[in-house]
C-alpha cells in the first residue's frame, strides 16, 4: 500500500497528488495528474518565484521600496509590509507584525509588471511556467490567489525547489530562511503563533503546532496551502516534496488528514 492511497479515503470527489524526491523525480502519484485545479493561495508560491527570478534578472531588488511607506519587496514577500489581508489598508508598521496579505502580492505583481514592462501573468509564464514545462498552469485572477495548475506541473515546480535552476543557490537559501524573525501572526485556519515564520513567499513550518504539515516534517519545511483544498510542502532535510490538489475547500476535514498523509509519505520515502 502506498502512502498516497490514504487520499482515496478522504471526503473529496476529485484529488490528485505526487511525491517528488531530489534526484528521483516523481516517485509516487495518484489521480489525474493533468487535471487542472484552482490553487487559491498556493498561487503565492508561483508568484513569489517569479519575483525571485525578477531579482536575479536585476529588474527589482529585495530591499527597494514597495507597498506602504517604509515597506520593501522583502516585506511584501514575507507578509511583513503591514497591509491587510484582502485590501490595501495599512494595519501595522512594516516589519512589526506578520499580517498574511493577498493584497501585498497584488502590489508585488504590479511592481514586477511596471519594472519589466510585461503584464505579470505573461512574466510568470515566461519566468517560471515555460522554463519548467508547466503547460497547464496560468494566472487567471489576482496574484494572491488566482492561479490554476495540475499536479504534473506542480511536481515539476517541486523538483525545481529541490534543486533550483532558475534562481541562484544564494537567493534560494535566503528565500527559504526566516525573514524578520520572531514576528507574531496568524496562519489562516490555524490561529495565532508567537513566532509565525515566513521566508520570501514560502511559509516555514518552524515550531508551529498545530500545522498542516506533518509533526515529523523538519522545522525547515516550507511551502503553502490553499483554501481550495490544495498544498505543496518541501522538506529540505529529507529532500522530499508532496503536492496535493483536491476539489473540496480547506476545512476541518483536512486538519487531521493532511498531516497524517505527510507522516505516511515521510515513513515510506525516507
Amino acid at each position: 500500500m502506498s502512502s498516497l492511497d490514504l487520499i482515496s479515503e478522504w471526503p473529496v470527489d476529485r484529488a490528485a497528488a505526487a511525491v517528488v524526491t531530489r534526484g528521483g523525480g516523481t516517485v509516487a502519484s495518484t489521480g489525474d495528474l493533468d487535471a487542472v485545479f484552482p490553487l487559491a493561495s498556493v498561487t503565492k508560491l508561483l508568484v513569489a518565484y517569479a519575483a525571485l527570478v525578477a531579482v536575479e534578472e536585476g529588474a527589482i531588488e529585495l530591499d527597494q521600496p514597495a507597498g506602504p511607506p517604509g515597506s520593501t519587496v522583502r516585506h511584501l514577500l514575507a507578509h511583513a509590509s503591514g497591509l491587510a489581508f484582502g485590501e490595501r489598508t495599512v494595519q501595522a508598521e512594516p516589519g512589526q507584525k506578520r499580517i498574511y496579505s493577498s493584497a501585498g502580492f497584488e502590489v508585488l505583481a504590479e511592481l514586477v509588471e511596471a519594472e519589466t514592462d510585461i503584464p505579470f501573468p505573461e512574466y510568470l509564464e515566461q519566468a517560471v511556467f515555460e522554463p519548467l514545462g508547466m503547460r497547464n498552469s496560468a494566472l487567471l485572477g489576482p496574484a494572491g490567489h488566482g492561479g490554476e495548475s495540475s499536479v504534473a506541473d506542480l511536481a515539476r515546480f517541486a523538483a525545481e525547489l529541490l534543486a533550483p535552476v532558475l534562481v541562484s543557490a544564494e537567493l534560494f537559501a535566503e528565500a527559504t530562511s526566516v525573514q524578520f524573525p520572531g514576528l507574531r501572526g496568524i496562519v489562516p485556519g490555524y490561529g495565532s503563533f508567537k513566532s509565525n515564520d515566513w521566508g520570501l513567499g514560502f511559509e516555514i513550518r518552524g515550531e508551529k503546532n498545530p500545522h498542516w504539515t506533518a509533526p515529523t516534517n523538519s522545522n525547515r519545511t516550507f511551502g503553502h496551502f490553499g483554501q481550495s483544498g490544495t498544498f505543496l510542502w518541501n522538506d529540505p532535510e529529507i529532500s522530499t516534496a508532496c503536492v496535493v490538489l483536491t476539489d473540496r475547500a480547506f476545512g476541518d476535514w483536512a486538519k487531521p488528514r493532511w498531516p497524517a498523509l505527510g507522516e505516511a509519505v515521510i515513513a515510506e520515502f525516507t
